[in-house]
């Protein structure tokens, strides 16, 4: 019996694996779907949005002394189970047991979205820019910003674990959250899910206007280039019936210029031509030989 106050005994990380697998078999034999946390090495997130969650959450002193504790966790394998859906995540972690970790997150203040959406406009060109965080130096603060950015504040995170630990983050909710730092190397679009928000949004604003290298000017794209480029579907407006007559009657004009230009009439020469212009030519040189042999006797 384990009443309060009291934890389970220590579990080695060999042991811990063994026990993970097992449970792992388990829940596929019931139907389950299993969505584990795996690190290569000891770097738990590699690509910038990973890092920059990873970061995020150190920054705030409630978290910089206790997220240590979930590293090892989530690098050994502990985490069983991680789903990042709209504004929550559940997962499972291996300890002495098995356990169920629950995270709810708010989602983003509309009035902040805003601005970074009106912030970022003519600045994100593609959904893989963004995607991959190969964006201006500008832009990314802007949506990393730690007061006024995508990523959530302490206050908006809500967390629970079924372990006896009474902290309010133990280190199964530590490993966890460094967990959605390495799932966000793969699936970076998750970020926007679980703040619920779209990220087309942003691509959207930077759409209409894509500003020119020369002369300041702004260059308007066209929506089957839209469509093409960044997956958005855009209705295209009906034209006026005005418009459609000025172009027809220029059709028309343009049609009639082209009929009244004549071209040149080229005559070929028939071969027959050819062939007694060289024998005239032939009988004046045998004339004016025989008129030079007269002139000399």
């Amino acid at each position: 019996m384990y009443g309060w106050g009291y934890f389970r005994p220590y579990v080695p990380v060999a042991e811990r694996k063994k026990q993970a697998q097992k449970t792992v078999s388990k829940l596929l034999k019931k139907g389950k779907k299993v969505a584990p946390i795996k690190i290569n090495g000891r770097t738990i997130a590699t690509t910038f949005w990973g890092q920059a969650w990873c970061d995020h959450l150190e920054s705030f002193s409630d978290y910089e002394n206790r997220l240590p504790r979930g590293r090892t966790y989530v690098r050994n394998g502990s985490v069983l189970h991680l789903e990042i859906e709209k504004g929550r995540i559940e997962a499972l972690v291996q300890g002495s047991s098995l356990y169920k970790v629950e995270v709810d997150i708010q989602c983003v203040n509309s009035k902040i979205w805003k601005s970074i959406v009106n912030s970022c406009s003519g600045e994100i060109d593609s959904v893989i820019e963004l995607l991959q965080g190969k964006l201006s130096s500008s832009v990314m603060k802007t949506i990393t910003n730690r007061n006024k950015g995508l990523f959530p504040q302490p206050k908006e995170i809500s967390l629970s674990c079924s372990c006896p630990d009474w902290a309010e983050m133990c280190k199964h909710v530590a490993a966890v959250l460094y967990g959605v730092g390495a799932r966000l190397d793969r699936e970076p679009e998750l970020i926007f899910k679980l703040r619920h928000v779209d990220h087309l949004d942003l691509i959207h604003k930077a759409s209409l206007k894509v500003p020119k290298k020369q002369g300041g000017k702004t260059k308007v794209i066209k929506d089957q280039n839209l469509s093409d480029i960044f997956g958005i579907e855009i209705e295209s407006e009906p034209v006026a019936a005005s418009t459609r007559k000025t172009r027809a009657s220029k059709r028309s004009k343009a049609v009639k210029k082209i009929k009244t230009i004549k071209k040149p009439r080229v005559v070929k020469k028939s071969k027959t031509v050819r062939r007694s212009k060289g024998l005239k030519k032939s009988t004046r040189s045998s004339v004016k030989r025989k008129t030079g042999s007269k002139k000399r006797h």
